[in-house]
């Protein structure tokens, strides 16, 4: 009778019990990343078991950090030379494991409509962080504004500028306040991610932009070195890379297209 009355105690327990228990796991994206994306991603991960918490930051040092920290468990809004320099200065151990989008960085104006008009003399804001920064002064070089020191890879600075023919004036600008400062500069070059929700579009809106092809800018999900190989990792990178997710992108993050 005891025995019968243990089975019936474990199964009831059992039955009880749901089918998995979700793990909670706490991702960080870039303002502009695409909310409705990742609200996808997050309906997709609950059917493998995770919880996903996507927490925006407006601040592209903040995200590294907080993954550093314990606060988040990944982040996704990066590109690899960003990261190579975050490592360099700031000795993270973080790593991509699986790639998202790639957003073609353009160069704006409400003053001007082609790279013709602009002026000697002509300020033209750039992000001040060092990855995007030596991204923007790469465009430049590449519309002929700029010539930078031969060598100096995709991370320039603007002491790599050897010839400025229209003497430009370069201000290096938080990357988040580049859009509304845009009424002050005559150009400035604006990450995708924060162009777009000021209502700027790469290609339609830029009078420059990068192009998409062998562009070394992909974006990826990043995580501690110590949970790469975590279960977890391989359901969220799965839960992002696939066909849904890749058709959102298309339909809703105008100017970025899926990297997988």
């Amino acid at each position: 009778m005891k025995r019968w009355l243990l089975s019936v105690v474990v199964g009831v327990a059992l039955l009880a019990m749901p089918a998995w228990a979700e793990q909670k796991i706490k991702v960080g994206i870039a303002a502009g990343d695409g909310d409705i994306v990742w609200a996808k991603v997050r309906e997709i991960a609950a059917k493998d078991g995770l919880d996903l918490t996507v927490v925006v930051f407006n601040d592209y040092l903040l995200p590294n950090a907080a993954l550093d920290a314990g606060d988040l468990d990944a982040n996704a809004f990066q590109h690899r030379p960003f990261l190579e320099n975050q490592i360099k200065t700031r000795g993270y151990k973080i790593r991509p494991v699986g790639e998202t989008i790639v957003a073609p960085i353009g160069l704006y104006s409400r003053k001007v409509k082609s790279i013709g008009e602009i002026k000697g003399g002509a300020s033209i804001g750039i992000p001040n962080d060092p990855s995007n920064g030596g991204r923007a002064l790469l465009l430049l070089q590449a519309e002929k504004l700029i010539k930078l020191k031969d060598g100096v890879g995709i991370s320039p600075t603007v002491l790599d500028v050897t010839d400025n023919p229209r003497k430009l004036q370069l201000r290096e600008i938080d990357a988040a306040q580049l859009p509304r400062s845009l009424d002050d500069l005559d150009a400035a070059v604006i990450n995708t991610n924060y162009a777009v929700p000021a209502g700027l579009l790469p290609g339609k809106d830029s009078i420059a932009a990068e192009s998409a092809v062998n562009n070394p800018y992909n974006n990826f999900i990043a995580v501690r070195e110590r949970d790469k190989d975590a279960p977890w990792v391989s359901k969220l990178v799965r839960a992002y890379q696939n066909d849904t997710i890749r058709q959102l992108i298309k339909d809703t993050l105008p100017g970025q297209i899926p990297a997988f």
